[in-house]
């Protein structure tokens, strides 16, 4: 039996999503296989949750811990934080240093992806197209008129590194701008702005096995806010989400097949969530999730089981990947 840490919590504002998608894993795993531990991480604080009452910590040394006089060694961790340090590849580096498999993309590709900025010049280069934008870093001096006559209004203002749209303005007015900025650099010390693309919103997961790539079942997002901010995320009934899209066959292959290439050129690894927008006919890549939502109530998660694949048998193939 092998012996994993489901890491979960983080030092974002997606830390109580992160401890509830670590629960799903923890409560899904098939126990005939796996001995797990949820270990939950916030900052320097990194502990073993064995009971509401009983937290044990982490031998930061070679991340072990020690249980009733006995030292519990991982053979390999599922990584369940979304945002830093899970998903932006910090936490990733340390396991390669001490030599532990992770399920998730690696230290590199994760944190290429979690930068905004930076995966759109590299998905860009592939042939896809990505909406026009403007980077701003903190303590830039910032002119408003400029950016709006390069990209218009509205603009969506985001922090350039983050996820769960934590921080994330939708722009109307220029007199709106400098706020919206502000408010993002409260997550970050760099902040993305784009041009507004009007269209229908899709998801589509990816992950590639021992036995060959899954392209799971394409998910139209359909928010009942503005966008699809936290709440619409994680409130139920504040967003549909339609598995598998009602869609022309023709866009639903373009988006598995732009999917599938992205996931090859960005070197992923585990399961992943590719978001994009149709807009005028065309399809625009909006961001990748390289530790996307796993709860039941999840795009992913959803997908899967539209597959006839269990959460169970989800989080199962992601060790399986790792495990030899």
């Amino acid at each position: 039996m092998k012996i994993i840490a489901v890491v979960c919590g983080g030092n974002s504002g997606e830390y109580d999503v992160s401890v509830k998608s670590g629960k799903v894993v923890f409560d899904s795993l098939p126990t005939e296989k796996y001995q797990a531990f949820m270990v939950i991480i916030k900052g320097a604080e990194w502990l073993v949750r064995i009971s509401d009452e009983n937290m044990i910590p982490i031998n930061k040394e070679d991340f072990s811990f020690v249980m009733n006089g006995h030292t519990i060694i991982f053979d390999a961790i599922f990584n369940a934080i979304h945002g830093t340090p899970g998903e932006d590849g910090k936490l990733l580096g340390y396991f390669d240093m001490i030599g532990l498999p992770y399920t998730s993309s690696s230290m590199l590709v994760s944190a290429v992806t979690f930068n905004k900025d930076f995966c759109k010049r590299i998905v860009a280069s592939h042939g896809v197209k990505v909406a026009k934008s403007v980077l701003v870093v903190k303590n830039q001096a910032v002119d408003p008129d400029n950016i709006i006559s390069k990209l218009g209004l509205p603009v969506f203002v985001k922090p350039n590194n983050g996820g769960s749209s934590v921080g994330v303005t939708k722009v109307k007015s220029i007199e709106d701008l400098l706020p919206a900025i502000q408010k993002a650099m409260n997550e970050d010390n760099e902040v993305l702005i784009e041009s507004f693309l009007s269209g229908r919103e899709f998801g589509c997961g990816v992950m590639q096995t021992k036995n060959g790539m899954f392209v799971f079942p394409v998910t139209e997002i359909i928010s009942k806010k503005e966008f699809f901010d936290y709440e619409a995320k994680y409130t139920p009934g504040m967003a549909d989400e339609i598995t598998p899209a009602v869609i022309v066959v023709e866009a639903e292959n373009k988006i598995k097949t732009t999917s599938a290439l992205l996931y090859r050129a960005l070197s992923c690894k585990g399961f992943v969530r590719f978001d994009f927008i149709i807009s005028k006919g065309k399809l625009y890549f909006l961001e990748v999730n390289t530790v996307p939502g796993i709860s039941p109530d999840s795009i992913l998660p959803k997908q899967a089981e539209a597959m006839g694949i269990s959460l169970s048998k989800l989080f199962d193939m992601a060790l399986e990947n790792i495990l030899s």
